[in-house]
Protein backbone atom coordinates (compact mmCIF):
# COMPACT_ATOMS: atom_id res chain seq x y z
CA UNK A 1 0.00 0.00 0.00
CA UNK A 2 1.23 3.15 -0.66
CA UNK A 3 0.27 7.09 -0.75
CA UNK A 4 -2.60 6.92 -3.42
CA UNK A 5 -3.86 2.99 -2.19
CA UNK A 6 -4.46 5.14 1.21
CA UNK A 7 -5.88 8.38 -0.40
CA UNK A 8 -7.87 5.59 -2.33
CA UNK A 9 -9.32 4.27 0.58
CA UNK A 10 -10.20 7.42 2.25
CA UNK A 11 -11.88 8.39 -0.95
CA UNK A 12 -14.19 5.70 -1.04
CA UNK A 13 -15.36 5.77 2.60
CA UNK A 14 -15.55 9.63 2.63
CA UNK A 15 -17.41 9.87 -0.27
CA UNK A 16 -16.30 13.15 -1.21
CA UNK A 17 -13.81 14.41 -3.95
CA UNK A 18 -10.35 12.67 -4.64
CA UNK A 19 -9.25 15.89 -4.17
CA UNK A 20 -10.50 16.76 -0.57
CA UNK A 21 -9.40 12.52 0.40
CA UNK A 22 -5.32 13.67 -0.59
CA UNK A 23 -6.11 16.87 1.25
CA UNK A 24 -7.20 15.04 4.36
CA UNK A 25 -4.08 12.63 3.94
CA UNK A 26 -1.86 15.15 3.35
CA UNK A 27 -2.59 16.67 6.63
CA UNK A 28 -2.21 13.85 8.75
CA UNK A 29 1.05 13.18 7.17
CA UNK A 30 2.17 16.47 7.60
CA UNK A 31 0.77 16.75 11.35
CA UNK A 32 2.68 14.13 11.99
CA UNK A 33 5.63 15.22 10.67
CA UNK A 34 5.17 18.35 12.76
CA UNK A 35 5.19 16.93 15.74
CA UNK A 36 8.02 14.66 15.39
CA UNK A 37 9.76 17.82 14.15
CA UNK A 38 8.87 19.19 17.67
CA UNK A 39 10.35 16.77 19.49
CA UNK A 40 6.84 14.88 20.36
CA UNK A 41 5.43 11.64 20.41
CA UNK A 42 2.00 10.98 18.29
CA UNK A 43 0.31 8.24 20.00
CA UNK A 44 -2.89 6.50 17.53
CA UNK A 45 -4.60 3.72 19.93
CA UNK A 46 -4.91 0.41 18.82
CA UNK A 47 -1.93 1.77 16.05
CA UNK A 48 1.23 2.70 17.51
CA UNK A 49 3.95 5.25 18.37
CA UNK A 50 5.78 7.36 16.25
CA UNK A 51 8.64 9.20 17.94
CA UNK A 52 11.50 11.08 17.31
CA UNK A 53 15.15 9.96 19.08
CA UNK A 54 18.67 11.21 18.94
CA UNK A 55 20.87 9.06 17.43
CA UNK A 56 24.54 9.71 18.18
CA UNK A 57 27.63 10.87 16.34
CA UNK A 58 29.56 8.33 14.93
CA UNK A 59 32.61 7.15 12.62
CA UNK A 60 31.09 5.44 9.30
CA UNK A 61 33.24 3.95 6.44
CA UNK A 62 32.67 4.61 3.01
CA UNK A 63 32.24 1.48 1.22
CA UNK A 64 33.84 2.23 -1.83
CA UNK A 65 36.74 3.83 -0.73
CA UNK A 66 37.29 2.46 2.93
CA UNK A 67 37.78 6.18 3.91
CA UNK A 68 36.34 7.03 7.37
CA UNK A 69 33.54 9.66 7.33
CA UNK A 70 32.28 11.40 10.58
CA UNK A 71 28.33 11.13 10.90
CA UNK A 72 26.68 13.65 12.90
CA UNK A 73 24.51 13.34 15.73
CA UNK A 74 20.74 13.89 14.30
CA UNK A 75 16.75 13.60 14.85
CA UNK A 76 15.62 10.14 13.58
CA UNK A 77 11.96 8.94 13.17
CA UNK A 78 10.73 5.44 15.00
CA UNK A 79 7.95 3.74 15.08
CA UNK A 80 6.47 1.66 17.71
CA UNK A 81 3.34 -1.06 17.03
CA UNK A 82 0.88 -1.02 19.39
CA UNK A 83 -0.50 -4.60 20.55
CA UNK A 84 -3.31 -4.65 18.81
CA UNK A 85 -1.48 -4.01 15.88
CA UNK A 86 0.85 -6.92 15.87
CA UNK A 87 -1.90 -9.23 16.98
CA UNK A 88 -3.93 -8.63 13.75
CA UNK A 89 -0.64 -8.76 11.73
CA UNK A 90 0.58 -12.32 13.23
CA UNK A 91 -3.05 -14.11 12.31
Amino acid sequence: MNKQSIIELVHGTLEGTKVQAEKVVDIVFEGIANSLKKGEDVSIAGFGIFSAKMRAARTARNPRTGESINVPAMRVPKFRASKSLKDSVKG
